[in-house]
């Protein structure tokens, strides 16, 4: 039988079932990843406010300087930068939101790295 939504489509779907369980607050945001053919993409969202309080890509600075994003080492280092990002804020508890996608790959080697970097979920 084939997906005529595709890939996406059932990837939103399972996001927004995850997405009535996970909340964000102040006090324990939510980790949100989205993941691209190029890069990844992470933001740390408080949804009671409404706003995200930090963000990480592999798509920042300028382009000349931009490694490949859609590695496992570019994961890696995003992990790593949203967790100094979050300790600057003064943020160490979180919800993992891996925004429907599997947790394997880069989106495993993000969370890993972030943990290492001092954030637990």
């Amino acid at each position: 039988m084939l997906n005529r939504q595709g890939k996406n489509a059932t990837r939103q779907r399972i996001h927004d079932r995850i997405r009535k369980k996970v909340l964000g607050t102040s006090a324990r945001p939510r980790l949100n990843v989205y993941r691209s053919l190029n890069h990844i993409y992470v933001q740390l969202i408080d949804d009671l406010q409404g706003v995200t309080l930090v963000s990480a890509s592999t798509a920042e600075g300028k382009k000349s300087e931009r490694a490949s994003g859609g590695n496992l080492a570019a994961s890696k280092n995003i992990g790593k930068a949203i967790a100094e990002r979050a300790k600057a804020k003064g943020i160490t508890k979180v919800v993992f939101d891996r925004g429907g996608y599997l947790y394997h790959g880069r989106i495993k080697a993000l969370a890993d790295a972030a943990r290492e970097g001092g954030l637990q979920f």
